[in-house]
């Protein structure tokens, strides 16, 4: 994600969402609808880099959060399943910000935590089972480029040693409720589930504070 804040930048949106479907993002979530239309602009960017069809396709997205590299990424691919509400095999502009508000710094931090559990739920079960564990911690430090520094002993010790640690029930997984307790314990497991360049995304385009069509009621709320 950290990536994805580097694709904002000022440019036209051709053909923008209509008011209503604005003021409708923005009180589903924590932007408002000036913030909601300097999304359009970046949607509009990733969604017409190879197909300009208003969808963002799963290779558009995956270059735009590794930052141009076409290496093969597990929390990547995750995260484009998740913003994929629909499971279309794209996204489209309603989810793009449904998604991104989860990442806002004044989302709640339950929905953090719930987000990073499906994050983590690799296989859909409704619950984090220990080889998608070990693969989300092999993915962390390729990530990181540290999965040469460990060896696949190493790796399975961590693992069973998270288990160990979080699974109180003993069944071998992790469920939402022991989720939600390790993070209580460990913020920064959801350290990266905000970004705080989306409380400002207005200043990355500055030209939707004069020329908005949004009454000025709007924009105060």
């Amino acid at each position: 994600m950290r990536s994805l804040a580097r694709c904002f930048c000022s440019s036209n949106a051709k053909h923008p969402p209509k008011f209503e479907e604005h003021a409708i993002l923005a009180d589903e979530t924590t932007f408002s609808v000036n913030e909601v239309e300097a999304l359009y602009i970046l949607f509009e960017q990733l969604s017409s880099s190879a197909i300009d069809d208003d969808f963002i396709h799963k290779e558009d997205f995956l270059l735009a959060i590794s930052n141009g590299s076409s290496k093969q990424n597990l929390l990547s691919e995750r995260l484009f399943d998740l913003f994929d509400a629909k499971r279309k095999g794209v996204i489209e502009f309603g989810e793009f910000v449904r998604a991104l508000h989860i990442f806002h710094p004044d989302a709640r931090e339950a929905e953090k935590i719930s987000f990073a559990f499906r994050l983590y739920d690799l296989r859909h079960t409704g619950y984090i089972e220990r080889e998608g564990l070990k693969e989300m911690v092999l993915a962390t430090l390729r990530e990181h480029e540290l999965d040469l520094c460990l060896s696949i002993d190493a790796v399975e010790a961590i693992v069973d040693k998270t288990l160990q640690e979080v699974d109180l029930k003993g069944d071998g997984k992790i469920d939402e409720e022991e989720w939600k307790d390790l993070v209580a314990k460990n913020p920064s497991l959801i350290k990266n589930m905000t970004l705080p360049c989306l409380r400002d995304i207005t200043l990355a385009f500055p030209h939707f504070v004069v020329e908005s069509e949004v009454p000025d009621s709007e924009l105060f709320r």
